[in-house]
């Protein structure tokens, strides 16, 4: 094993995000808006997309560095074909302690049960409202929210450990904060409350579209009794609060209002293997070109090492300094969220 490695602000190297496919079934105007995102867009052909082979050796040598979870992301990654085996090779890796998924649902029934078998064990649902006209306007293709409730039902049967993503953008479904809180705290299922981020340059973003922690805690807790929890780990990105009633609880995602780079621990790997530091980053590092020209394990790590050592990124933190500045981020479906 390598010795952990840390990056300029002394943070280690503790979480792999790999996206498994740039394409998505959703056109959510956050992430991939259908103005851009057309039914000729160019996603990537199959052949520069890694393979499994390939990912599972990345994430053997990110977890000799101090990786100890996974997340499989895309694009959707349930449209990848036969996501269980990957799900079975990195479950074998030695150091990773951790796989979880975060998808919007709508394929899970047709193969969650597969994955669960191969080792998945947590999923993240998105789901952004209860009413049927502002989800299918939020996911650009007219989608109710019934199929995704169910699939979210037949996850929690199954055995995964389940959590649903919402964000939050003023204007459009800041109304459904309370309604989605009371369903899912009926059933007992974490809901957590992502602040409308600035990824990439597609997604119209301004300030005064966002919803901030302050704003929503204070609507909830006119009507729920909230206590806050303190961060489980290193790294944590979602501040928890419990209902005071019972054992359900709630999260927020707070990029925009209280950032949490000072501790962020994340790697991510694009589809076509590229290494990016922040989500928010303009250029990642080619990690494909050394696996494809044929660099041995060390020649790689060397490379994974020095990315990771001269990470500098701290974009939440240095927002409202560059607001007004044109900065060519990487678009979240390319990336993974």
């Amino acid at each position: 094993m390598a010795e952990a490695v840390l990056d300029q602000f002394q943070r280690p190297l503790r979480d792999l995000r790999i996206s498994v496919t740039d394409r998505c079934n959703f056109r959510c105007p956050y992430c991939m808006p259908k103005e851009v995102f057309g039914d000729d867009y160019p996603f990537l052909p199959q052949r520069e997309l890694l393979t499994f082979e390939e990912i599972h050796r990345l994430a053997r040598l990110f977890a000799s560095l101090g990786a100890r979870k996974i997340r499989l992301t895309g694009g959707e990654p349930l449209l990848r074909r036969d996501l269980d085996e990957l799900v079975r090779m990195l479950a074998a890796v030695d150091g990773i302690e951790d796989i979880a998924l975060t998808t919007n649902g709508l394929l899970l029934r047709q193969y969650g049960r597969a994955l669960y078998e191969a080792g998945l064990r947590r999923v993240n649902i998105s789901l952004d409202a209860l009413d049927p006209d502002i989800f299918g306007r939020m996911n650009g293709r007219g989608i109710g929210p019934e199929p995704i409730l169910a699939n979210i039902d037949f996850a929690v049967e199954i055995g995964f450990e389940v959590k649903v993503n919402m964000v939050v953008q003023k204007g459009m479904n800041e109304g459904e904060i309370l309604p989605m809180a009371e369903y899912f705290r009926n059933r007992n299922i974490t809901l957590r409350f992502i602040e409308f981020m600035d990824v990439g340059n597609d997604n119209g973003w301004s300030h005064d579209k966002v919803v901030t922690k302050r704003e929503m805690l204070r609507m909830l807790q006119q009507v729920y009794a909230l206590e806050p929890e303190n961060r489980s780990h290193y790294g944590e990105v979602a501040a928890y609060y419990r209902y005071g009633d019972g054992e359900a609880r709630i999260g927020f995602i707070t990029s925009v209002s209280e950032s949490f780079c000072s501790t962020c621990t994340r790697a991510r790997l694009s589809s076509d293997g590229k290494l990016f530091t922040c989500l928010f980053a303009s250029e990642g590092f080619d990690l494909r070109a050394l696996l494809r020209g044929g660099a041995s394990d060390d020649e790689i790590l060397q490379a994974i090492v020095g990315v990771w050592e001269r990470r500098a990124d701290r974009y939440s933190d240095e927002r409202a300094a560059l607001a007004g500045q044109r900065r060519n981020k990487i678009g979240m479906s390319y990336i993974g969220g």
